[in-house]
């Protein structure tokens, strides 16, 4: 099983990754095209996503908190929260950040939001907008102003193929679209989730360099996909992490048009055993969007899953997670297979959280194997292990590597982070970016 693990590393990620197939939502039509943001002819740069259920679309979104953040980002944050979610379009452009643009970046913003619509025949302010690319240079909005129409009128659909290259046309330096499609029962009636990511670098919360979305034919009020979206990203997006940075962009947006039927899902005790169901279906389906962010880290070779159990609460298992999964020490250790735990300790030791919230007399650490084997103790009690060094190296080999640290202090409460290791090719890739 060790060596099966192992081959997965000879597969492009994009065989491994990418579906061949998927079921999508009813009611939404997506599609992408070239319009020449991005230089290579051949590369998608612009994406749409388009609801025509008939049905008012509800829209929740959850945005950077970098001080700088991109036109999009400011314009789409306000529409949404004029419209109180009601959205009918998204409309991505991919290879230009329209970040740090000044009131030109704005106004790009706003003129790709109204083109969109009235092509769509929407009514005014009911798309939202967002890019992704490279900081501080102006899009080439004649460009994008004229494949907008193209791409709504001609190049939109519902099939595999049109999710894909929604997904394809969103991406920057990823090295495979994101896509990811799921069904699942709530009293009687299917309904279905489709969700597509970009990001490869520039990650860590809140959020990172990345763009989200998701699309269901799930009934729900706005209050009730805003609660839900929240939960959701805070286990999903925000719990992932590549190289600590945190971009001006970020933006990761919930959309739903009711078009599979069924009762009407609210935040209200009426309805809380139908919004229990469809947060934890989100969630699921967060964190496997998140995690393909994860396994396309810039020039990563390790995914690592990070658990913290046995913690005073949640929020107290996450920092430590996270404090463990931005360490540039342990994720160099990581990539050179050196199972030094005291890099673990030291990142638990210097999380920002209250001081009775690690116990060092009772803190335990262990490596946790891909193959399903027995965990590998390093730390048990604060007592350091005699670590079978050859073992210890077999484990951190593979692909999949896990980390287990329980603070031991009585408390029970946990939080899961994913992150991968930092390689030279990390560096290759940033340090030529623009070019």
């Amino acid at each position: 099983m060790k060596v099966s693990v192992r081959l997965l590393k000879s597969l492009p990620k994009a065989e491994r990754f990418v579906p061949k197939s998927g079921i999508y939502p009813k009611g939404f039509v997506v599609g992408g095209i070239h319009t020449g943001v991005k230089k290579d002819t051949h590369a998608l740069d612009l994406a749409m996503i388009h609801n025509v259920s008939g049905n008012d679309g509800i829209a929740s979104a959850v945005f950077t908190t970098n001080r700088f953040k991109a036109a999009p980002v400011q314009v789409s944050s306000k529409i949404i929260k004029q419209k109180n979610g009601h959205v009918n379009s998204l409309v991505i452009n991919s290879g230009n950040a329209n970040a740090v643009t000044g009131t030109q970046g704005l106004q790009d913003a706003h003129n790709m939001i109204k083109v969109t619509d009235a092509v769509l025949e929407n009514e005014e302010d009911s798309s939202l907008v967002m890019s992704t690319g490279v900081i501080g240079q102006k899009l080439p909005i004649d460009n994008i102003l004229q494949g907008i129409p193209k791409l709504a009128l001609s190049n939109l659909g519902s099939s595999h193929e049109h999710w894909l290259a929604c997904a394809q046309a969103i991406c920057t330096t990823d090295t495979f679209p994101k896509l990811v499609s799921k069904q699942f029962d709530l009293n009687g009636t299917t309904y279905t989730l489709a969700g597509l990511a970009k990001g490869a670098g520039m990650i860590c919360p809140n959020m990172a360099t990345l763009l989200g979305f998701f699309a269901t034919d799930a009934p729900v009020t706005s209050n009730a996909l805003n609660q839900i979206l929240k939960y959701a990203v805070d286990r999903s997006f925000n719990s992932i992490s590549v190289d600590g940075d945190m971009s001006t962009n970020d933006t990761i947006v919930a959309i739903a048009n009711g078009a599979a039927g069924g009762k009407v899902i609210d935040a209200s005790a009426e309805s809380a055993e139908e919004f229990s169901v469809l947060r934890t279906e989100i969630t699921g389906f967060a964190q496997q969007l998140a995690q393909l962010v994860v396994r396309d880290g810039e020039g990563a070779t390790k995914f690592i899953t990070i658990k913290v159990t046995d913690a005073t609460s949640y929020r107290e298992a996450k920092e430590i997670s996270s404090s463990i999964a931005n360490s540039s020490l342990f994720k160099t250790a990581m990539y050179g297979n050196d199972a030094n735990w005291g890099r673990i300790l030291c990142a638990i030791g210097y999380a920002k959280v209250n001081a009775n919230a690690v116990n060092p007399s009772r803190t335990s650490v262990s490596l946790v194997p891909a193959d399903g084997n027995e965990p590998l103790p390093l730390l048990v009690n604060g007592e350091p292990e005699d670590v079978d060094e050859e073992r210890a190296l077999q484990i951190l080999q593979n692909e999949e590597i896990g980390i287990h640290v329980s603070l031991g202090t009585g408390g029970g409460q946990e939080a899961t982070y994913w992150t991968c290791d930092l390689t030279h090719d990390y560096v290759t890739i940033n340090a030529d970016y623009r070019s």
